[in-house]
């Protein structure tokens, strides 16, 4: 039988594992959380945008500038650590600033380790919105990561980008290189392997994660995990016709302009037959004018002497 364990043991223990989830969190800060990426309101333009060394909008120095490593707004310690002396002296403002990011557009304190650690571990190095191609000194909104392809998106476009991130480019979820269900999806890439095709002699797998995609290095992830949909086309190359052009969509803009000069055709037509049944009445109209002229031409010699209608009704003939 084991020997039971104390109630310091298992405080010990406890307190290792938090330490170690610790140690393994602080490589893997949320961006959103990260306090080069945090929230800043102006002093001036009253404007909320990321946090940076001026304003992106009207170009003012912050009263309180905010360190992109560790976050502080203010320098109290007293130690060798920062670069400037000022022992017994807390510094605020730009007496606490040391540099600012080429990356983040932000400021660094004047601490040793924030800034010789910040430039080579800044989270934004690379910050390139996947969608506009901004980069952050472009616009000023904060920086956020995809939740499913993991790349960089900018305030305006994340939520449009994450709606329709699950998209495959494949019209079926077969694996790209064989002909069975893909498992595993790629959502850089988006496309699916099998278990077989997604092994690489590239990208190796690391143990306990999931296997990295063969073309980009990636991690996949399950297909049945996520609401994974193929793409949808409205108007189609599936015409039974040779695709050509490109996308081979030639045979639908042909169909539609024909379609369309079709109509006009007919339109054409029957504007032609309005027209031609407008000339046939004016013709009858004509002809029937025409008529009535030439009887009457044929009965004005006829003389057929005191008539009723000539207003002679009660009229005797004279007697010889």
């Amino acid at each position: 039988m084991p020997k039971k364990k104390t109630g310091a043991r298992k405080k010990a223990e406890n307190r290792r594992e938090r330490e170690k989830q610790i140690r393994a969190s602080r490589a893997n800060i949320d961006l959103a959380k990260h306090p080069c990426n945090a929230s800043m309101e102006c002093d001036k333009c009253q404007r909320r945008q990321k946090n940076r060394a001026f304003c992106y909008f009207c170009n003012s120095v912050q009263k309180l500038p905010i360190c992109a490593q560790c976050g502080k707004t203010k320098c109290m310690m007293k130690s060798s650590d920062c670069v400037i002396k000022h022992a017994g002296v807390y510094s605020t403002g730009l007496a606490m600033v040391g540099a600012i990011c080429d990356f983040c557009e932000a400021w660094v304190c004047h601490g040793r380790k924030c800034l010789s650690t910040h430039a080579c571990m800044c989270p934004l190095a690379d910050a390139e919105c996947i969608e506009c191609e901004r980069s952050v000194w472009d616009h000023g909104g904060r920086i956020f990561a995809c939740s499913f392809c993991h790349d960089f998106l900018c305030e305006d476009d994340q939520f449009e980008h994450q709606a329709s991130c699950q998209v495959l480019e494949a019209e079926t979820f077969k694996c790209v290189s064989c002909n069975r269900l893909g498992q595993h999806s790629c959502l850089r890439c988006k496309a699916c392997f099998c278990d077989d095709h997604v092994r690489s002699k590239v990208f190796k797998q690391e143990k306990g994660k999931k296997p990295p995609c063969p073309k980009c290095g990636h991690e996949t992830q399950q297909t049945k995990d996520l609401s994974m949909s193929t793409r949808s086309l409205k108007f189609g190359r599936q015409t039974g016709e040779d695709a050509d052009g490109a996308s081979g969509y030639d045979a639908y803009w042909k169909n539609l302009s024909s379609s369309k000069t079709g109509d006009t055709g007919d339109r054409e037509d029957e504007y032609d037959e309005y027209e031609a049944e407008d000339d046939d009445e004016d013709d009858n109209d004509e002809r029937g004018k025409d008529s009535d002229s030439e009887a009457t031409d044929i009965f004005s010699n006829l003389n057929l002497g005191r008539t009723y209608a000539s207003g002679y009704a009660h009229y005797e003939e004279s007697e010889d």
